[in-house]
């Protein structure tokens, strides 16, 4: 992922992470097992503070190391899905399931993987049937909201659609994989009342690269 500087010092400069119903375990009081985990959090992913939401993981330190081999071996690296295809579904589930923090983080790494402002406004929309998607990530969006919505009623047909779109069983059962745990992430975010940091302010408002000074974002089957 390619992050601009203005990015990163933004990130580094963020206040303490405050949540209004529940505590989390803030870095400055951690446990040493916690600190443990945080120290390997900040090394592993090359962040200096750790995210509110690992935070309210540290409540129970065993799921906070579960949850950072999950981060860093499927939800944060590309797959079947890559990265920016994972941050477009971890956005739009947010968005369903009204979880500000959630859907302005992923929204963020969205925009940092190549995803344009319109492509953002329309999935923090939830518009399914936006110009601004491809007929393939259209088919996708609308299977991952049926699963949000209504995952009892998912059939076989709704797969033989996907597979019809060009999607492989490995890209379904990711899509399902992430889709759900973005469900369960933004129900723990939304219950500890974490806010949203306003990352996307921060993007909007960072100085621009130069054209051409940065990669230019992955394309592939996963379009």
């Amino acid at each position: 992922m390619i992050m601009r500087e203005g990015q990163k010092l933004a990130l580094d400069k963020l206040l303490p992470i405050q949540s209004t119903n529940l505590p989390i375990v803030n870095e400055n009081d951690a446990p040493p097992e916690v600190e443990r985990l945080y120290m390997r959090f900040r090394t592993d992913f090359g962040r200096p503070r750790v995210p509110g939401i690992l935070q309210c993981f540290a409540t129970h330190p065993p799921l906070l190391e579960h949850m950072m081999g999950l981060a860093q071996s499927m939800l944060f690296v590309d797959g079947a899905l890559d990265r920016r295809h994972k941050e477009l579904i971890a956005t739009f589930v947010s968005s369903l399931n009204s979880c500000a923090y959630c859907a302005d983080s992923h929204g963020f790494f969205l925009r940092t993987n190549g995803g344009s402002q319109e492509l953002l406004t329309a999935v923090m929309q939830c518009e399914v049937d936006s110009k601004e998607f491809t007929s393939q990530q259209g088919s996708l969006l609308r299977f991952v909201q049926k699963i949000t919505d209504d995952a009892q009623s998912v059939s076989r047909v709704d797969i033989e659609l996907l597979h019809d779109s060009g999607r492989t069983d490995l890209q379904i059962a990711e899509a399902i994989h992430v889709t759900a745990l973005f469900a369960c992430f933004n129900r723990v975010v939304n219950a500890f009342g974490l806010p949203s940091q306003d990352l996307l302010s921060m993007y909007a408002n960072a100085p621009q690269e130069e054209p051409g000074s940065s990669e230019a974002p992955k394309h592939g089957s996963n379009d």
